[in-house]
């Protein structure tokens, strides 16, 4: 989908934080009993980074639980939304308006990264795994969330659509990274998204696809569809 990367689009998508909110909102963990955040968390801070740096940082929850559990590190937040910039400081972090395939940082500057749930919308996927390596010291280590292809596909299927095939998810991650990087690792965690009613499964669905939030056949009660999300570290 050629919307998942147009920085035109992406800007409207992230103008604001709240379609963010939404989508967030929903998500659980699934039959292990953990989420994708708090496994990539753990990898983040078990790699005992000194200076770390996040791409694509949105509100700034990732970057302020990491400061939590280490809260030594020093931790340096970008995104390319003012908007999410703003949000990621107003929670006490340090955050600056940039582009992921562009940063404003010296070469070796950190010994860790963050890219979560946002490789699938860089305009220049290679160019921007290029430019993290390139901020990145000899060792240092990027941790890496992505969906997969049937991330909650039985929803988007019952509003009409097809599961969502982005340039970077669960079946291509490994590879992807494997240019850039000589040692790729990876964890999949299966999640569970609840929406109270037929109401809040739109409202999910218009944050990205108001089409399908118009034609999702009507239903009471709750439901639950599953998630499904990769963790990778490379380095």
């Amino acid at each position: 989908m050629r919307e998942m990367t147009d920085r035109r689009h992406l800007g409207q998508q992230y103008g604001s934080t709240e379609r963010l909110e939404t989508r967030r909102g929903v998500w659980g963990p699934g039959p292990e009993g953990v989420s994708p955040a708090d496994v990539l968390r753990t990898l983040v801070v078990s790699s005992r980074p000194s200076r770390l740096i996040e791409i694509g940082c949105g509100t700034g929850h990732f970057a302020r639980s990491v400061l939590e559990e280490a809260p030594g590190v020093d931790y340096v937040a970008t995104d390319l939304s003012p908007a999410m910039v703003e949000a990621t400081r107003a929670l006490g972090v340090t955050a600056e308006v940039a582009a992921a395939d562009d940063l404003p940082f010296a070469d070796s500057s950190f010994d860790g990264a963050v890219a979560a749930w946002m490789l699938y919308h860089v305009p220049d996927l290679d160019g921007t795994l290029r430019e993290v390596r390139r901020v990145l010291r000899d060792g240092g280590s990027l941790h890496v969330a992505t969906n997969g292809s049937e991330h909650l596909s039985d929803l988007l299927r019952e509003a009409g659509g097809e599961p969502l095939v982005t340039q970077f998810m669960s079946e291509n991650a490994e590879e992807v990274l494997g240019r850039h990087f000589q040692h790729v690792r990876r964890r999949d965690v299966e999640t569970r998204a609840t929406f109270a009613g037929h109401e809040a499964a739109c409202a999910y669905l218009a944050t990205f696809a108001p089409e399908l939030a118009r034609s999702l056949p009507a239903f009471d009660g709750p439901r639950t569809y599953a998630g499904r999300t990769a963790l990778l570290t490379a380095h």
